[in-house]
């Protein structure tokens, strides 16, 4: 019987990813309080698990006293101690061993109880671990499968199933099993009860953390990303700035024959990405954000609220404004928000 337990115990260790030390610790607390039920006011319990001897023993431990016993839950007469071993004597203690039937349902159920949830906190404890120095990093993951009716997609991330939801994956891309994907690590949702890993393909940062994977200049501080705005799956901007009067940041972040950026846009599902020089003069930086498109001038009409008109050439006011919109608003979040009136030059001239 005890064989089986042993190997129960073994198997239970190495499906959990537990050591098994750990998991006899564990064990032996469930145990302990099980006892504890049965037996409220009994002080000493010993509780031998021991895998390398194949011991599994309870016992109730109690003092030898020479006539009747003030504390019965703790101390034993020697007559009576003698029937359980022949060498007791007054001021000892006797071992009573406990036979695991002898708890009951409840008993036995409580440890059972006791055991699943520090495995569970166990779990716990091993996945935020593992995860604490993950978060706001970029990390690869396998695909396992795609629920078809949510679209959701199961993902591994060294041996841990996480979920990336349809609304977190990018605007018209088809996850297929066994594809390695980069996903930004948002955060541990949960922590303190059943912690899940939130993560996502949309998060703007994941473009900073990809460049970073690509461009050394990037990542050993040469260059560095001062702002970026981000339409999953359609277009981005990334404002950069080179501390190396030698270094030139967009082509550090293009790379030799467009290898760097290629490989960014490749894991983004082709989505466009325009490279923008940060300037800490507001009216200049707003111009270069507004790339593609060709700028004439840029007037700051309000500093406080962050306002400003800018002039545009007649042929390119559709452009500097774009789709819907999109090359303006992400102009405006690059630059921290500011409210951009974008005009054509023949309106300012009839003006």
């Amino acid at each position: 019987m005890n064989n089986d337990f042993f190997d129960a115990l073994e198997l239970l260790a190495k499906e959990n990813n537990i050591e098994l030390e750990t998991l006899i610790e564990k064990i032996k607390q469930g145990i302990l309080k099980a006892i504890k039920k049965e037996y409220p006011d009994t002080e000493n319990i010993n509780i031998e698990i021991n895998p390398e001897t194949g011991k599994f023993m309870m016992k109730l431990i109690k003092t030898v006293v020479e006539g009747e016993p003030e504390d019965p839950a703790n101390e034993m007469n020697i007559d009576q101690a003698k029937t359980i071993s022949k060498r007791s004597k007054v001021g000892g203690v006797v071992e009573i061993k406990l036979n695991s039937a002898k708890f009951g349902r409840v008993a036995a159920q409580m440890a059972k109880q006791q055991i699943k949830h520090d495995i569970k906190e166990f779990e716990k404890e091993r996945l935020l671990a593992q995860y604490e120095d993950k978060v706001h990093e970029c990390v690869s993951a396998t695909v396992q499968k795609v629920e078809p009716a949510t679209l959701n997609a199961v993902l591994t991330i060294e041996k841990n199933e996480v979920y990336l939801v349809r609304n977190e994956q990018i605007p018209e891309e088809t996850l297929r099993p066994g594809d390695i994907i980069k996903v930004y690590v948002v955060g541990i949702a949960n922590p303190e009860k059943k912690p899940s890993i939130k993560i996502s393909r949309k998060h703007k940062d994941l473009v900073k953390r990809l460049f970073e994977i690509e461009v050394p200049e990037i990542y050993d501080g040469t260059v560095e990303v001062k702002a970026i705005s981000r339409e999953s799956g359609s277009r981005s901007k990334i404002a950069v700035f080179s501390k190396d009067a030698n270094v030139d940041a967009v082509g550090a972040c293009i790379g030799p024959r467009r290898s760097r950026i290629s490989k960014i846009v490749e894991e983004l599902n082709g989505e466009k990405i325009d490279i923008i020089i940060w300037s800490e003069d507001d009216a200049e930086f707003i111009g270069r954000a507004l790339s593609p498109a060709e700028v004439i001038s840029v007037d700051i009409t309000d500093v406080e609220n962050k306002a400003c008109r800018v002039v545009v050439p007649n042929n390119q006011l559709s452009l500097a404004i774009g789709n819907k919109g999109q090359n303006a608003k992400l102009a405006s979040r690059l630059t921290g928000g500011y409210k951009i009136d974008i005009v054509p030059e023949n309106a300012v001239n009839e003006g």
